[in-house]
C-alpha cells in the first residue's frame, strides 16, 4: 500500500495540475466577454471617411456639366439623385475609369470642374498658360538641354 506521504504528494500534484486548466477556462470566458464588449464599443466609435454627400450648389454645377456633355437631360436641380448618379457613372465608364458612388476627381476635371487655384498664395503673379513653343527656345539653351540629355544635335 502507498504511504500516507506519497498519497498526499500525489493528491497535491494532481490538484496543482488541474487548477491552471480551470483558471484558464475562467479567464478565457472573461476575456472573450471583454473582447465582445470592446468590439461593440469600437463599432460605436467607427467614423466614416471620405465625402459622404454633395452640396446642392456643387451638384448643380456637376449636373450642368453633364447636361452640356449630353449625359443628362433636363434642368439642373441641385439634387444628387439616382438619375444624376447614373449619368456620372456612365460618363466615368465612357472614359474608362472606375465608376464610383462619388464623382472621381479626374471626371470632375474632365468636365471642367477641377480645383480653382486663382486664390492660391503663389497664384497672384503666375500664369497657368501652356509653356512656350519649342521654336521660341534660344538655340544655346536647347543645345544645353541636348548636351545634358546626352543627345547629339
Amino acid at each position: 500500500m502507498i504511504s500516507f506521504r506519497a498519497s498526499l504528494a500525489l493528491w497535491l500534484s494532481a490538484a496543482l495540475a488541474v487548477s491552471p486548466a480551470l483558471a484558464s477556462s475562467v479567464n478565457q470566458s472573461r476575456t472573450s466577454a471583454h473582447a465582445h464588449s470592446s468590439h461593440k464599443a469600437s463599432l460605436k466609435k467607427h467614423r466614416l471617411h471620405g465625402q459622404q454627400a454633395i452640396e446642392p450648389a456643387r451638384a448643380r454645377e456637376i449636373q450642368q456639366a453633364l447636361i452640356r456633355e449630353h449625359y443628362l437631360s433636363g434642368q439642373a436641380t441641385g439634387n444628387w439623385d439616382s438619375t444624376t448618379q447614373a449619368a456620372m457613372q456612365k460618363f466615368q465608364a465612357d472614359q474608362g475609369w472606375q465608376t464610383k458612388l462619388m464623382p472621381d476627381s479626374r471626371a470632375l476635371k474632365k468636365l471642367g470642374l477641377g480645383p480653382d487655384y486663382s486664390g492660391a498664395i503663389n497664384a497672384k503673379n503666375s500664369s497657368f498658360a501652356d509653356p512656350p513653343a519649342a521654336s521660341t527656345v534660344p538655340v544655346d539653351q536647347s543645345a544645353g538641354f541636348a548636351a545634358a540629355a546626352g543627345v547629339n544635335r
